[in-house]
């Protein structure tokens, strides 16, 4: 029984072990996630109904219905909002009931060393991305077609804020998700004797990423070859959370290449179209397996080429900032645990020996 419990429970540290507690915080954000999605569009059907914006006949037809609704710039911010607020919420629960770990802990000290970093993450991302379009101009694979684009009878600078704060929902969320809590806890699992606390935190770094790339399977014109890069991606993101234990640098990327890669330069984001928003409209020529084709320049060689200059750069920045690089091995290491709470695992420990 005891060997049973202790496939669940890991005595020292007084918690599930870290397989188990994933997989509740999986469910948990899950489950809280099409909760208030199902909850976003019943109201949005209910007011396109009473506004006229939907139809008896649309109504009859969900995909229609879905159609229509995705038109909504309110109801992609407001899905957006809603997966931002599961997934801190579901992080908090998860830290306070399952990792006993601080919100804050999950890489969010926000000293002036974070802001720091945050910019420089910003700063990446938005030059990432100019190389690629940059690179594309020259070769004669785009064509500026437009500029200051946006959907007809909206503002541009109103339509460009809201794009802005749709990405920076998406930088937070999916570091959050991903790295935060998903790599972590994963690092913190393989952290076995045999493999020790930096071979944890590569398993963990390449497990997550696959995750996250296998996460964008679903979006418009994936493929094979996009899924490998976005895995690629989620190691350009991770890359500033080994080396320094905080989510400044993937978040400032993550937003900056986002908003720059569909709301600036007009490429498709994942392979979802930005081109209703953006200052600069193009039209997209030059062979897929450098451009990405459809699905943006995260599918394409040139991507992979910014993504590789990127964890260079990354590493650079840290090196002169701390003047040493190293993985941060406390992110395989369990939180520490209250005074009280480590004498009461000592005394368990002592009467089982």
């Amino acid at each position: 029984m005891a060997f049973i419990a202790n496939i669940f429970w890991n005595p020292e540290q007084r918690r599930l072990r870290a397989l188990w507690r994933l997989l509740i915080w999986g469910v948990v954000w899950f489950t809280l996630l099409i909760t208030i999605q199902a909850i976003i569009g019943v109201a949005a059907v209910i007011i396109g109904f009473a506004t006229g914006m939907l139809t008896a006949e649309q109504l009859s037809n969900p995909m229609l219905i879905s159609e229509q609704l995705m038109e909504q710039s309110w109801i992609l911010v407001a899905a957006e909002i809603a997966q931002f607020v599961v997934t801190v919420g579901a992080v908090w629960l998860a830290g306070r009931f399952l990792d006993r770990r601080k919100f804050v802990d999950f890489g969010l000290h926000l000293n002036k060393d974070w802001w720091i970093d945050f910019g420089f993450g910003l700063l990446l991302g938005a030059i990432l991305m100019a190389i690629i379009f940059g690179m594309e101009v020259v070769t004669g694979w785009i064509t500026i077609t437009r500029t200051f684009v946006a959907p007809q009878g909206n503002a541009f600078a109103i339509a460009i804020l809201g794009a802005l704060f749709t990405f920076i929902l998406v930088g937070i969320n999916e570091e959050l998700f991903s790295r935060g809590y998903q790599l972590t806890n994963m690092a913190e699992g393989f952290n076995w004797k045999l493999l020790g606390p930096r071979w944890a935190i590569v398993i963990a770094t390449l497990l997550s990423s696959a995750i996250f790339g296998l996460l964008h399977l679903g979006n418009p014109n994936a493929t094979a070859i996009s899924t490998f890069n976005i895995f690629l991606a989620g190691i350009l993101l991770a890359v500033g959370y080994l080396l320094t234990g905080e989510l400044a640098i993937p978040i400032g990327l993550h937003i900056s290449w986002n908003f720059f890669q569909g709301n600036v330069f007009g490429f498709p984001v994942s392979g979802i179209s930005s081109n209703q928003t953006t200052f600069i409209g193009i039209e997209q020529g030059g062979p897929d397996l450098w451009t990405g084709g459809a699905f943006g320049p995260e599918a394409g060689l040139l991507g992979v080429g910014a993504m590789a200059l990127g964890v260079i750069l990354t590493i650079l920045w840290i090196y002169l900032r701390r003047g040493k690089v190293a993985l941060h091995l406390p992110l395989a290491e369990a939180p520490t645990l209250p005074a009280q709470v480590a004498g009461d695992v000592e005394s368990v420990i002592e009467a089982r020996s």
